[in-house]
Order: structure tokens, then C-alpha cells, then sequence
């Protein structure tokens, strides 16, 4: 097992400069969701450069997502790389770290994944931040085989494990009818005062919420000149939960505040959700535990957190496959994630030393499963 280490360690050491590049070039492009197609274009060229690669760029209705498998053995082991950044603010939360320690981790197992009797696997997933990549392609079939599945994500700490919140998204909308704010007021059905009631019903509802729920918006428009009654009124609102079954009630709770508007006011209330639902995360304690020892032969002290912050659609990865989803630090004085400070550090040389220590850890813990045959059986087993 040592030698296999040593062996991957060195083959990821041959082509770490240009993976690093292929970091930098992704930080300095950011492509929000569904948009990402230089990202994907370029991991595709990267993994087309891997000997025995096999590489597909365009998977089912996703064009920008991308499968590379090396191998071809009946242990699939599957890396998740992701390269979407936030519309506006880039990459704030270091998706080119994320998708180059994936391409890093696949390099580094491809040379020796025969010898392993794996299949290495590397999905990119499009869209995290805002679609559901993962979803979609779970849907498709693109995770089938899979017998255990991770990813590492760039923070401000090392953590063995994220546990993020179940999550779903809505645009909502009121549709009232406009008149002159003074002449004839009462012909009017005023749409932000729909909202008014609604936000009003939200913050009421809060203290009411059960444990780990929580409802948070933002409004996009309420009217346009105030002596006109606002005949439209909008906004986004995301709700979260500890759990799926959690998240339904506290998204009947969110509907029955945005209902009132209405009722109040006589509006038209128009509620969509906006992308997948994303579930809670439930990391393997195996593989957290032989992550988190790999981190530490690389010099990391992984912190395990029960903390639930964020959601991702890796969550729904992991309850179809064994799964984890550690974070690596990008360093002393880096900030949390999503601001314009923690951006510069994924472009940092702690940003580039958490993409190869990401890397190692991953491919060293994919070798562990491998080669411990308690782990091989149980993976292959289910």
C-alpha cells in the first residue's frame, strides 16, 4: 500500500505545474451554472492528456459536464470536480480547487489503477451553486456503477466531513393591478404590500420554526414610482432543513406566509422553485476516518465538526453511494467562504498546495479502499 502511495505521489508530481496552471486559468475564467463550457472544455483537454484515459465531454443534457474513467476493475471509485463560480463575484468559493484536486486525484490513480483492480472514475458536475448538476446526472445514469463516491472543497479550516443543510429555492412572485397612488388608490391591488405582509408572516414564523429550519430571501423588485400602487412585487427565497422530511414543513411554512400576502391583498401569488432540492449530507464514517488519516500523513489535522452550514447537491450523491466531503484549508488568515478575500486565496499558493494536498488525500484514501479488503467488500458488497 505504501509503494502504491509513493507511486501515485510521484505521477501526480509530474504533472502538478500544468494541473496548477489549469487552476489559475479557471480562476481567471469564471462561468456561472450550465455556462461553464471553457471550464469543461478544458478539464476534457486535461484528461484526454492521461494515458488510457477514457474521456467524454457532454454527458446526456448536460453539454458541460464531463466522465473520464481510468481502469477497469470492478471497484468503481468516482471523483467529483465542479467549476462553476457565483454570477457576478467569480469564484468566491474555490470551485478551481475543487475541480483541480478531482483532475489531480484521477492523474495521480490512472497509472496504477489496473494494478488496483479499480475503475477510476471522474465526473465534472456543472452547476452546483445554482442547478443541481449532481441531480441531473444522477438522474441520467451517469453515477451508476459507483461504489463509493467524494470530493474535497476548499475553507477556511481542514474538516473531515461537511454537513450541509437539505435546501430548496423559490422565485416568488405577486401580481397586483397598478393606479394613481393619490387619485384613485382603491382601483389599485398593491403587490408590495402583499410582500409587506408576507416578509411580515416569514419573520413572525421564525421563532416557531423547529430546530435547524430556517427561511431567507432577498426581493428583486417591489414597484417602480411611488406615486404608482406596485403591480408587481418579487423576490428569491431558499429554505433549509437538517433533513428532506424536515424541509417539506418548512416549506409549507414558507408557502402559507407568501399565501397570506395574497389573501391579504387580493394579489395573484406565482411560486416556483428554482432548480433541484437538495438533500442532507451523510458522510461514511470509513472513509472520513481513512481521509482524515491520509490528511495527516500529508501534515493536516482534519477537525471534525458537526456544525450544518450550506447546501450542496453532493448530499444527494451520498445517499445513493457511499460518500464524503471534506474540506481543506486554504491557509492562515483566509476567510470563509463566498467574499472577494477567500477568492484571491484559491488563486494563492496555499490555494495551490491545498489542491495537491486535496489530491493526495483523496487518491491515497481511494487506494486504502482498494487494497483493505474489509473496505473493498463492503464497497463491493452493496
Amino acid at each position: 500500500m505504501t509503494d502504491y502511495k509513493a507511486r501515485a505521489e510521484a505521477a501526480l508530481d509530474l504533472t502538478l505545474e500544468r494541473i496548477l496552471s489549469f487552476s489559475h486559468r479557471l480562476h481567471e475564467n469564471p462561468e456561472a451554472g450550465w455556462e461553464e463550457v471553457k471550464a469543461s472544455t478544458w478539464l476534457a483537454e486535461e484528461l484526454r492528456a492521461i494515458p488510457n484515459a477514457r474521456v467524454t465531454h457532454g454527458l446526456g443534457a448536460l453539454p458541460t459536464a464531463v466522465r473520464a474513467e481510468a481502469g477497469t476493475g470492478e471497484l468503481v471509485l468516482t471523483v467529483c470536480a465542479e467549476y462553476d463560480a457565483l454570477p457576478g463575484v467569480g469564484h468566491v468559493c474555490g470551485h478551481n480547487i475543487i475541480a483541480s484536486a478531482a483532475l489531480a486525484a484521477f492523474t495521480a490513480l490512472a497509472p496504477i489503477a489496473d494494478e488496483l483492480d479499480i475503475t477510476v472514475r471522474l465526473l465534472g458536475t456543472p452547476a452546483e451553486e445554482n442547478g443541481g448538476g449532481k441531480i441531473v446526472m444522477l438522474e441520467q445514469g451517469d453515477f451508476d456503477g459507483t461504489h463509493a463516491a467524494m470530493m474535497v472543497h476548499p475553507g477556511n479550516v481542514d474538516e473531515s466531513e461537511m454537513h450541509p443543510f437539505a435546501c430548496s429555492g423559490f422565485q416568488v412572485s405577486y401580481q397586483g393591478r397598478a393606479a394613481h397612488a393619490s387619485a384613485s388608490p382603491h382601483e389599485g391591488i398593491n403587490a408590495l404590500d402583499a410582500l409587506t405582509v408576507a416578509l411580515t408572516a416569514i419573520g413572525l414564523a421564525r421563532q416557531q420554526l423547529e430546530p435547524g429550519q430556517q427561511i431567507h430571501g432577498s426581493v428583486d423588485s417591489a414597484g417602480t414610482a411611488p406615486n404608482i400602487i406596485p403591480e408587481t412585487a418579487s423576490g428569491k427565497w431558499m429554505v433549509r432543513a437538517h433533513d428532506v422530511a424536515s424541509l417539506q414543513r418548512v416549506t409549507a411554512v414558507l408557502h402559507r406566509c407568501l399565501d397570506a400576502g395574497a389573501v391579504a391583498t387580493g394579489a395573484t401569488l406565482k411560486m416556483e422553485q428554482v432548480g433541484r432540492t437538495y438533500a442532507d449530507m451523510r458522510n461514511d464514517p470509513a472513509m472520513v476516518d481513512l481521509f482524515t488519516a491520509n490528511a495527516a500523513r500529508l501534515g493536516r489535522t482534519m477537525r471534525h465538526n458537526n456544525k450544518r452550514a450550506g447546501s450542496t447537491d453532493m448530499a444527494n450523491v451520498s445517499h445513493a453511494f457511499p460518500s464524503i466531503h471534506p474540506m481543506i484549508s486554504l491557509g492562515d488568515g483566509c476567510p470563509p467562504i463566498h467574499n472577494e478575500a477567500f477568492a484571491r486565496f484559491a488563486a494563492s499558493p496555499s490555494g495551490d498546495l491545498a489542491v495537491r494536498d486535496g489530491a493526495l488525500s483523496m487518491a491515497f484514501t481511494c487506494i486504502d479502499l482498494a487494497t483493505d479488503p474489509q473496505q473493498r467488500n463492503r464497497l463491493l458488497a452493496r
